[in-house]
């Protein structure tokens, strides 16, 4: 069983965290990032890593970045044979990938050389990728860049949700991580470099990236949505408003009227809205300031929406 010292943050972590405890290796400690505020209350909470962390007993780091001399030493008193990366949110440094003697790997969501950067899970279901997956590479200074230990494949179907093929990949992650630190104690497992010519870029999601254009196809435009599902949101304007839409069904019937513009609003035969070319139904909406709701909630209480058009 080998020493290691984890890395990670959000709740996609979770599962690689209690398949390296539930294989018997020693998690010699957790890197983390500190809490943050959250909720309307803006309450500090701990991120889904931590409380695991502290649920097991294990030590804590908490750097604001991981550099310096100082948590260097600190990462280095724990004598960690390898540490394991999966997305903990900092680029680590060459110092910190090379304390451990067996250097540092890192769990991918995506099938490297494809989708390398921070948000590979959402461009999977933006570009209309029909599968996606998991890497677990050893780390270089270079992001993404390292050579690949051991891949696993998810198909992605028309309806799957970033947030929903998200859930997947942290199991299936997990699995795979788990076996591939099971090879490499068995000197079973051997790295192959990428092709970076191949590569392709998956950067942050911003609030600017998630707006809606009405003027692409309706595959296009259910795509985003599905991508932006549930953080942040596909959204766009009403009335001057910001509004975030979800659950899109595609409809490829020619719309006959301007992208944006609403063609049902009808709570028992639902929301409809034309794209630049074919039509969407909208099955959830997520007015502003408000909870997530069916749309014929929606409209059942914002009244007529006649000559409404999305922007």
């Amino acid at each position: 069983m080998l020493r290691v010292l984890f890395w990670g943050t959000p709740e996609f972590a979770v599962p690689s965290l209690r398949a390296l405890l539930g294989a018997g290796h020693e998690v010699v400690g957790v890197v983390t990032q500190p809490d943050r505020q959250a909720g309307r209350g803006r309450k500090l909470k701990a991120s889904a890593v931590k409380e695991v962390a502290v649920a097991e007993g294990l030590p804590i780091l908490v750097p604001d970045r991981p550099r310096g001399q100082a948590f260097v030493e600190e990462a280095r008193a724990l004598r960690p044979e390898l540490s394991v990366v999966a997305a903990y949110g900092h680029i680590l440094p060459l110092e910190v990938l090379e304390v451990p003697e067996q250097g540092s790997l890192n769990l991918h969501a995506s099938l490297l050389p494809e989708l390398r950067g921070a948000a590979p899970v959402n461009w999977a279901l933006i570009r209309g990728l029909d599968q996606t997956g998991v890497t677990i590479m050893r780390m270089t200074e270079g992001m993404d860049e390292g050579p690949i230990l051991l891949q696993r494949e998810l198909p992605i179907s028309a309806n799957d949700t970033a947030s929903g093929v998200l859930v997947r990949l942290a199991e299936l992650g997990a699995e795979a991580l788990a076996g591939a630190l099971a090879l490499l104690e068995a000197g079973t497992i051997e790295a192959r470099p990428q092709d970076h010519g191949q590569a392709t870029y998956a950067p942050k999601i911003s609030r600017e990236t998630a707006r809606i254009d009405w003027s692409r196809s309706a595959v296009e435009v259910g795509n985003h949505m599905r991508g932006m599902d549930a953080v942040p949101g596909a959204w766009t304007t009403l009335d001057g408003e910001s509004i975030k839409l979800f659950r899109p069904v595609v409809l490829k019937e020619d719309a006959g009227a301007a992208p944006g513009s609403v063609l049902q609003a009808d709570p028992d035969q639902g929301l409809v809205v034309a794209t630049g070319r074919g039509r969407l139904r909208l099955d959830e909406v997520q007015p502003a300031g408000k909870r997530r709701m069916g749309a014929a909630a929606w409209l059942r209480g914002r009244g007529p929406l006649d000559g409404a058009r999305f922007s």
